[in-house]
């Protein structure tokens, strides 16, 4: 029996042979980079770019863009450190009132976006502007979070396993549920497929745009709240870029541009792959940071002429079969 492989899953195979001979390679170099210690710093340094480009996989698969998510992080990170430390109001409270600022904020956009017929490049990149300026209004300084909470999860941290890496595996479960055994989940791949099809039958496009953005400032301020339990404190600069570096894993991961095709798995990947790339660096501890960018820049324009490669093969044959 011959293993037929669909032309969806050319990019994710793709994915997965970058990292593993990424990841081998660097094991073959270093020594102890081959270590479990290595992989969970992996998952806990790289948590809150992979808690964001979740959200962002959602967003370019229904064919949108979502330009406002590392601002976004920012703004969470400074609003729980300045509730909790300046307004003395606990931390969990503060948590859950940023996370539903990021919900709000995220579901204005996507309503935007929907009902006033604009492109969502334009509209995330004001919410990108708003929401960084909001973050430097409350505070132009770094704020550190003194309090038991963040004392408990970095014992747990310390003793079991990174609580930002558990956020981040956690998430990435309940986000493969959505985009695959949910109608929400069909209705993202279908609007990104083709948004007039969708109409047609009967799915609800419309509320289906709002949630997906309302989903990504969900993941956005999440990883937000993740980069203060990283560094125990709230910076309005924080996630500076980092809708780029999502982005990039999430195309790097598989997911088409134009929308329609992608897995949320290999947006987990592609987050790896640049967290690999960061750690050789350290390991090899001659070379800039900037190299980070030269090469995921180089892997990034690979896979978009593979996906071009793609859809120009997959055009070729629905014309020959007319």
């Amino acid at each position: 029996m011959k293993l037929r492989l669909d032309r969806t899953q050319v990019p994710l195979l793709a994915t997965l042979v970058v990292f593993v001979l990424l990841y081998l390679a660097a094991a073959l170099r270093y020594e102890n980079f081959f270590s479990w210690t290595v992989f969970v710093n992996l998952l806990r340094d790289n948590a809150f770019l992979g808690l964001t480009a979740i959200g962002m996989t959602f967003v370019i698969l229904s064919g949108g863009i979502d330009l406002s998510v590392g601002a976004m992080v920012g703004f969470t990170s400074i609003l729980v450190a300045q509730l909790a430390q300046a307004h003395a109001i606990h931390p969990a409270l503060a948590i859950g009132t940023a996370l539903a600022a990021g919900v709000a904020f995220g579901a204005g956009m996507g309503a935007v976006i929907q009902y006033f017929a604009l492109p969502p490049f334009l509209v995330t990149l004001a919410g990108m502007f708003l929401a960084r300026g909001l973050g430097f209004v409350i505070s132009l300084e770094t704020l550190t979070i003194a309090h038991s909470m963040y004392g408990l999860i970095g014992d747990f941290s310390y003793h079991f396993f990174p609580a930002t890496a558990l956020l981040f595996l956690g998430a990435l479960l309940v986000a493969v549920y959505l985009a695959h055994y949910t109608p929400f989940g069909r209705t993202v791949y279908a609007i990104g497929g083709h948004e007039p099809s969708a109409l047609l039958l009967g799915l609800p496009v419309a509320r289906t745009k709002v949630l997906i953005y309302a989903l990504s400032g969900f993941c956005s301020s999440l990883a937000g709240v993740v980069y203060t339990f990283y560094t125990s404190s709230g910076n309005a600069s924080a996630g500076t870029m980092l809708e780029l570096d999502a982005i990039a894993a999430v195309v790097i991961g598989g997911t088409l541009l134009s929308g329609g095709v992608g897995y949320v798995f290999g947006t987990f990947i592609g987050v790896l792959i640049l967290g690999v790339i960061q750690t050789i660096l350290v390991f090899e501890g001659t070379l800039s940071s900037w190299w980070t960018k030269i090469v995921i820049g180089l892997l990034l324009l690979a896979f978009i002429l593979l996906q071009r490669l793609l859809q120009a093969r997959a055009h070729w044959i629905s014309k020959n079969r007319r």
